[in-house]
């Protein structure tokens, strides 16, 4: 659980759960998870982060049209970037390492896991 704010709630417990219950014969899915760094660096890169801050900055969150507009425009630009090299490399490797493990067709399961979902201030679930 010490990992909650470099890999997510979820993430942690799974590694809680692979730590603790594996010993007890419990099966609990293999994975991987990547980091908040990581996920940070790939919006750094190329200037990401900025553009999606000046699309976000003074938007009317009232107005559903220009919400779903500027949520069209910023899932394009991420779905239109590369992942850095290392990433892409780190995960690939991860997923071949998961796959060899399984001795039948590997059926995977991608979920985010925010570092902070559920403040008493805020909740950010799904937000990923």
């Amino acid at each position: 659980m010490r990992d909650v704010s470099r890999v997510g709630g979820k993430n942690a417990s799974l590694g809680e759960m692979i730590t603790n219950l594996s010993v007890a014969g419990v099966q609990v899915p293999r994975g991987f998870a990547t980091t908040a760094d990581a996920y940070r660096e790939f919006l750094a890169r190329d200037g990401l982060d900025e553009r999606i801050n000046r699309r976000l900055d003074g938007l009317n969150v009232a107005d559903v049209e220009a919400l779903t507009a500027a949520g069209r425009q910023v899932r394009d630009w991420i779905l239109q970037s590369s992942l850095p090299l290392p990433l892409e490399t780190a995960i690939t490797q991860a997923y071949q390492r998961l796959q060899s493990e399984t001795k039948v067709d590997l059926a995977v399961a991608v979920r985010s896991s925010a570092t902070a979902e559920d403040l008493p201030e805020a909740s950010f679930a799904g937000q990923q």
